[in-house]
């Protein structure tokens, strides 16, 4: 079968959007593709099809425990068996779908990065016959981009052992980006493709505001249909939707803090128009294809442009007028430089928040690999009295220094620990025969319980004693009153994954050199942000697309810079045709004149004269 004809056969359109044929004839040819397309370019499209056309499994590496669900929920619906291994799933579970994935016929195995260099992944990746590898945010592995990720690293590692070609996708890759991550995927001979970042429907409003719940409230009710509102605050997102409702505009508020049948509820809501105004924090939006967003309203200034590009492009992916609405005040601005200080912590500081992370939970020296661990940072802060931002960030460096992996706000799977010696275990008188059947087996299916917390698949062991969920909960917690377990009910929390055993002080590697190259990109990447907020004379347009690389373009003509520029144009026009109603009038005249009046006229005044006086609508000035 041909492309198009897989596309209509599943997805039911007759033609492909710009560049992604490109792509996935590039794929189907063996090449390596880096493809660039901008948010809501049908960036899955690109892969799925190529994937389903050759024999074999596609794996695909992203970070998004969202998108990964989204997707493989999708390709379900249209009868494409796909499977997804994520932060949070037990070693049973994980087991379970990479057996699926090798043996069963399934497509399409969605993977996050960090799982690639677990023991049990490298067991089963022999016997997975992978026809492409697919590699989703490709700007993750780049040092240089805004969004870097250590284990995004271990799919260059993973291409010496798995020959298949590369397809690296991603929205926000400036050229330096681009080519640092064809590097790092080792890319045989080097293809980008991009698509223009060009969005001629939407249109591009920055505003510089005192009011800014005000001007909200003028967008969502100036500008009908489903609208998004993104702030960096969890509890200023809960305020600001609680704000719009009270001023009759229907909002909700999203943010990672919610457990996750609210966030899928509220997704739905939103998508089918139950809600129409989704006010969140950046947890919101990654993989959520939702074509008729007709606003997006930033009110805090995002930390890079790669991230406001991004955000902004989920308005009008139908293609319809949409506006991309930024409110900026000059607090923000101070906001954002305290921010720069607080995301770059003093690496003696940092190595200090390593250290008492292991001591937090209790991981002696030369040991820990592998460890995923619940991570409650607001107990952490409160117990070492520290502040939460500062060892946020302290967290995500240690994460790109490659020590830690940190997932946020994730569900994750009652943990078990027996507490007890072994020894002692068969000389206690438990109250119940079931309680020592569940010992048993707990002994038996997973090893390391008697030394840290293990994930347990709590419908694996439920089915083995023959009872239900809720039976084996009141057993497990009978048990730890007994003293015999430590039992972690599933939750849903923040988790670290321990990508090597506890270093001792003084041997943690955190390199000054990298520290300064990241704080150097991030200051760079703030300053063109702030002066995207800032800027008065080019299209904003142009302003985003000259970021990326993109020289050559015209004039989006409807953002506030152009339509300013253009109502500028209009009354310096009348202004000089007036001017020289008068009579006899000099260039010193005119340029003094326009000093007085510049606010109001075009600095393309004197351009504008010549055409006036080209056309004979007025007579040149004197000299």
């Amino acid at each position: 079968m041909r492309p198009v004809e897989i596309l209509q056969q599943f997805w039911g359109y007759d033609a492909f959007r710009p560049m992604q044929e490109d792509i996935i004839s590039a794929a189907l040819e063996g090449k390596d593709v880096l493809a660039i397309l901008p948010t809501g370019g049908g960036k899955s499209i690109c892969f799925q099809v190529p994937g389903l056309m050759r024999d074999g499994l596609t794996l695909v590496v992203t970070p998004l425990i969202a998108l990964m669900k989204d997707q493989v929920q999708n390709l379900e619906a249209r009868g494409i068996k796909a499977i997804a291994i994520h932060a949070g799933m037990s070693r049973r579970e994980v087991d379970l779908a990479l057996n699926n994935a090798a043996f069963g016929d399934f497509k399409f195995l969605y993977i996050s990065p960090e799982r690639l260099n677990t023991q049990l992944f490298k067991q089963y990746r022999q016997a997975l016959d992978v026809s492409f590898i697919v590699v989703d945010e490709a700007h993750c592995i780049s040092q240089w981009g805004y969004d870097f990720r250590p284990d995004y690293l271990q799919i260059g590692k993973l291409r010496e052992v798995i020959d298949a070609p590369v397809i690296a996708l991603t929205a926000t890759a400036t050229p330096k980006v681009a080519e640092d991550i064809m590097d790092r995927l080792g890319f045989r001979e080097r293809l980008l493709l991009k698509s223009g970042f060009e969005r001629p429907n939407l249109t591009y409003v920055v505003r510089k505001a005192d009011d800014k719940a005000g001007q909200l409230l003028d967008v969502c009710r100036g500008v009908p249909g489903t609208g998004i509102v993104y702030l960096r605050s969890r509890k200023k997102c809960e305020e600001v939707a609680a704000f719009l409702r009270q001023n009759e505009v229907s909002a909700s508020f999203y943010h990672a803090g919610l457990d996750s049948t609210a966030r899928g509820l509220r997704q739905a809501d939103w998508k089918s128009g139950a809600i129409r105004v989704m006010v969140c924090t950046n947890a919101f939006g990654m993989g959520i294809d939702k074509p008729d967003v007709r606003f997006v309203v930033h009110l805090d200034i995002p930390e890079s442009p790669e991230a406001y590009f991004q955000e902004a492009g989920r308005a009008g992916r139908d293609g319809k007028r949409s506006y991309a609405v930024l409110l900026w005040n000059p607090s923000d601005l101070r906001r954002l430089h305290q921010l720069q200080t607080l995301s770059f912590p003093s690496l003696e500081y940092i190595e200090d928040i390593y250290h008492k992370l292991h001591i937090f939970h209790e991981i002696p020296y030369d040991v820990g690999m592998g460890r995923q661990i619940r991570f409650d940072m607001l107990g952490f802060c409160r117990h070492y009295k520290l502040n939460q931002s500062s060892v946020h960030y302290a967290i995500k460096y240690l994460e790109r220094e490659g020590h830690f992996t940190y997932s946020e706000d994730v569900d994750i799977n009652t943990q078990v620990q027996i507490i007890m010696e072994r020894n002692m275990l068969y000389d206690i008188q438990l109250p119940s025969y079931q309680m020592s059947q569940l010992l048993e087996i707990l002994m038996r299916t997973y090893t390391g319980i008697f030394s840290y917390p293990v994930p347990v698949d709590e419908g694996l062991i439920s089915h083995k004693l023959g009872i239900g969920v809720p039976a084996l909960r009141m057993l497990l917690y009978s048990l730890s009153l007994e003293h015999v377990i430590r039992y972690i009910p599933a939750d849903h929390s923040s988790v670290i994954y321990v990508q090597h055993d506890r270093l001792r002080p003084g041997n943690v590697q955190l390199s000054p050199q990298r520290y300064q190259m990241l704080l150097d990109n991030y200051k760079e990447r703030l300053e063109a942000m702030i002066g995207y907020a800032e800027e008065e004379d080019t299209c904003r347009s142009q302003y985003l697309l000259a970021y990326f690389g993109q020289t050559e373009s015209k004039a989006c003509g409807t953002c506030d810079v152009c339509r300013a520029g253009a109502s500028r144009y209009d009354f310096t026009r009348r202004w000089l045709k007036e001017f020289a109603s008068r009579g006899a009038y000099s260039l010193d005249a005119l340029h003094t004149e326009y000093i007085v009046h510049q606010d109001q006229l075009s600095p393309d005044y004197v351009k504008i004269l010549r055409e006036l006086i080209d056309s004979g609508e007025v007579i040149a000035p004197n000299e």
